[in-house]
């Protein structure tokens, strides 16, 4: 009898280690996924407030391309609202619309020379760049943590654990194929 309680017990403590495992598993991946958004998030934020900046340099050059920038400050008000709600596909959509922006500005800036030469527009400008990489690299491993996240999820005996703490799969930032397409600089340059 006393054998059979103490094996009783010894498989009540391993299976609570495994269950403590697995969940302690899950945070962590949950966790990862927070700070992956939260990495981009910040890069979002930098650009943001570089975007402003580099709107009014250019406005002292470009008196007649207001159309090109205030779809720039439109897409970055869009990138911020989605943000803001941390809504992952309209963070993808609004992105595309200011990559598509920023893309058409920095080929409007080819036709005005004296804009080129401008030491704060080449600074912005290299900035801003440098933070378009730096967001497509954080993406990339927002991706990869949301994936181990909800294969972790959607896997036995994981998904037994997940149900019973409400662990929800997250959503990959993706970009539709429309999105993903090349920007179309030909007629800019007409």
């Amino acid at each position: 009898m006393i054998i059979a309680l103490l094996l009783f017990v010894a498989l009540v403590v391993v299976a609570s280690i495994y269950f403590v495992r697995i969940y302690n598993g899950l945070v962590v991946l949950r966790e990862n996924v927070r700070k992956a958004w939260a990495n981009i998030d910040v890069l979002l934020t930098q650009r943001h407030d570089e975007l402003p900046k580099l709107v009014e340099t250019c406005k002292r050059y470009m008196s007649y391309e207001r159309e090109t920038l205030e779809r720039v400050m439109q897409a970055r008000a869009s990138v911020f609202q989605a943000q803001g709600k941390q809504d992952v596909a309209a963070v993808g959509a609004a992105e595309q619309q200011l990559r598509e922006g920023l893309g058409r500005l920095f080929a409007v800036a080819e036709n005005y020379p004296d804009l080129k030469a401008d030491e704060s527009f080449r600074h912005l400008q290299g900035r801003i760049t440098g933070l378009e990489e730096s967001i497509a690299d954080r993406r990339e491993l927002y991706n990869e943590a949301v994936n181990l996240n909800n294969i972790r999820i959607g896997t036995f005996p994981d998904l037994i654990v997940a149900g019973l703490f409400d662990f929800k799969p997250a959503s990959l930032l993706e970009f539709t194929e429309e999105q993903k397409r090349d920007v179309d600089l030909g007629p800019l340059f007409d």
